[in-house]
């Protein structure tokens, strides 16, 4: 396929998509009223980017921000800090933080994503400081499809009594479809018919204002993310966010510092201006990418290649899957995201062993924030059946000259 007949073909996909495009700037604009309104409740001003140093008492930008995201999420109390290095890391403080030994975390979503697993089960003959050295226990259900296994959940909850339910709304290297944040909440009303003092925390990477409302919204106790994915509107330089109850926030805050030192203390000496306006334009970006991410899935479609979300769904989560079952198709995808990225065009990626994986992983990141996955990234494990999991991307423009490349790679 030449370039004229890519680009005519990507046309065409637009024409089919502009209903659901109508669907995704709808949620684009409550999300948007939503956050500008908590801007205005929280008074943030100009004194609030500054930074601070020392032990960060007169900081005044990581407490608005915390308010901030506490409005946004509607939960009781919220954490945001630059010194949460990756979402592994704002998920392991919640851990950490509420279990204690002889308590048992239960995830109903099956396996969570790759790098939890060493958090969780530790490496055979080492202490290295995992939850099952701390003594704590550790069981998943499978999900049955694109479902959780609800008659399971509650057979197991009621019976081994769990004191956290871990849910995780994204993928992961899964083919599953992300959770949407309604069927999140029917769940968790099951789970806290049966077991009211079960906590439910919600992985929520990848998912931030795919939708009009967040797991706290709907149930959940606690929910952890990266500011380098949704939240942070590509714009956030590292940070990452937990928001829930107040006592659980408070827990978490303890493992982030020292326990009663919380969050009161820790300076940033940079500006905290990209984590306030990274926020506000999320529900825009996060849009331009759901655009882009189901323009893809049209074209791909044209080639017989299989992706997931499904033709005709609003995602839930800014990923998409493609399902490509030969390790070369994969790498060479990964090799043409990461040539049309605007950093780093010229690096040509190939699988490596990435700290937190236990299979190699080819990732294209070619981003102006390291590692950032609201910006256009695309990686997999290289492993049967070979899926390429492709996210973010800052404008939709440049989502739809991927697609056109990608017409004329295929």
């Amino acid at each position: 396929m030449n370039r004229e007949e890519a680009i005519k073909l990507v046309k065409d996909c637009e024409e089919q998509l502009k209903a659901s495009y109508d669907i995704i700037d709808d949620i684009a604009l409550y999300n948007t009223e939503k956050v500008l309104n908590a801007f205005r409740e929280a008074n943030v001003n100009l004194t609030n980017m500054a930074g601070s140093s020392g032990y960060g008492y007169e900081d005044m930008g990581k407490p608005k921000l915390c308010a901030l995201y506490k409005e946004i999420f509607g939960a009781e109390d919220a954490i945001v800090c630059p010194q949460i290095t990756c979402g592994t890391h704002a998920l392991v403080l919640p851990l950490f933080g509420i279990l204690r030994p002889g308590d048992l975390m239960l995830s109903i979503t099956g396996k969570p994503y790759d790098t939890m697993d060493d958090i969780i089960h530790g490496k055979e003959g080492e202490d290295i400081g995992s939850l099952k050295d701390f003594g704590i226990r550790y069981k998943h259900i499978d999900m049955i499809g694109d479902l959780i296994d609800v008659d399971e959940c509650l057979k197991v909850i009621k019976q081994d009594k769990p004191k956290m339910v871990y849910m995780q709304r994204s993928r992961g290297y899964s083919s599953r479809e992300a959770l949407s944040v309604y069927y999140m909440g029917e769940v968790i009303k099951k789970i806290k018919e049966v077991a009211p003092d079960t906590i439910v925390m919600v992985d929520n990477c990848y998912g931030e204002f795919t939708e009009k409302h967040e797991p706290t919204e709907c149930g959940a106790d606690i929910m952890a993310g990266s500011l380098m994915k949704n939240a942070g509107g590509g714009i956030a330089p590292t940070g990452g966010y937990i928001a829930g109850r107040k006592d659980l926030v408070e827990l978490s805050a303890g493992k982030l510092t020292a326990p009663t030192l919380g969050i009161e203390v820790g300076s940033y000496i940079a500006s905290y201006y990209p984590f306030f306006e990274g926020i506000f334009v999320a529900p825009h970006i996060v849009a331009g990418s759901l655009k882009g991410n189901i323009l893809l899935g049209k074209v791909l479609a044209n080639f017989g290649i299989k992706s997931t979300p499904e033709e005709g769904l609003i995602p839930h989560d800014i990923v998409r899957s493609i399902m490509f079952g030969e390790e070369k198709k994969l790498v060479d995808f990964c090799q043409l995201i990461q040539k049309l990225s605007p950093i780093d065009s010229n690096v040509v990626p190939m699988p490596w062993e990435m700290p937190g994986y236990k299979d190699k992983v080819i990732m294209a990141a070619g981003t102006f924030i390291q590692g950032s996955t609201m910006e256009l990234s695309c990686d997999g494990p290289i492993r049967p059946p070979y899926i390429a999991y492709i996210q973010g991307g800052l404008t939709y423009e440049h989502l739809k000259i991927v697609a056109i490349e990608t017409a004329q790679m295929l």
